[in-house]
């Protein structure tokens, strides 16, 4: 009978570690309560953070077909489990060139209301976590083809990552102008 004694004990001990360390979680709570998070990338050199609601999954480039009679941005729709999706070169509707053809060019795939779309941007750097205070709201040290689409930026170390916001793009009129 002492062995579920000492089992009984141990399990007390721990549970009374556990509850004395808590005061830990509240801190840890209140830190994240400071964060805001986003999905980080670049267009052009520029680091870029779109919230993490509106981006619905990050994508290698998928083969697409080309449309006729659309204008060099729109690179053609692929089929994504189904789906047709429309895939425009960020940097080439930003007027900033085409994106080079490399290994680390991603698709940021953004879904609002009826708007399907994948975003083609240089490069995705994964989630990205920012103090609120980091967060300025003025955009002046990025193009003005970019400026339209951002609400500031948070600056972290010496690195400023200008604030995307997807649903500006898709309300901008230039957006449904894709005819060539």
């Amino acid at each position: 009978m002492s062995e579920p004694l000492n089992i009984f004990r141990y399990l007390t001990e721990l549970a009374r570690r556990s509850r004395g360390g808590s005061g830990n979680l509240t801190t840890i709570q209140d830190a994240s309560d400071s964060l805001w998070s986003g999905v980080g990338f670049s267009v052009d050199g520029h680091r870029c953070v779109a919230p993490m609601g509106e981006i619905v999954e990050v994508l290698t480039e998928p083969v697409a077909t080309r449309l006729p009679g659309v204008k060099s941005w729109i690179k053609g729709v692929a089929n994504v489990r189904g789906r047709l999706l429309p895939l425009l070169d960020l940097n080439a509707f930003l007027e900033r060139g085409a994106v080079q053809q490399r290994s680390s060019r991603r698709v940021l795939v953004v879904e609002h209301g009826d708007i399907y779309i994948g975003l083609i941007v240089d490069e995705v750097f994964g989630m990205q976590h920012f103090q609120l205070d980091a967060f300025q709201h003025d955009s002046e040290n990025f193009p003005p083809s970019l400026q339209r689409y951002i609400d500031g930026h948070y600056k972290q170390g010496g690195t400023q990552w200008a604030l995307f916001r997807p649903p500006y793009l898709i309300e901008d009129e230039d957006f449904y102008n894709v005819a060539a």
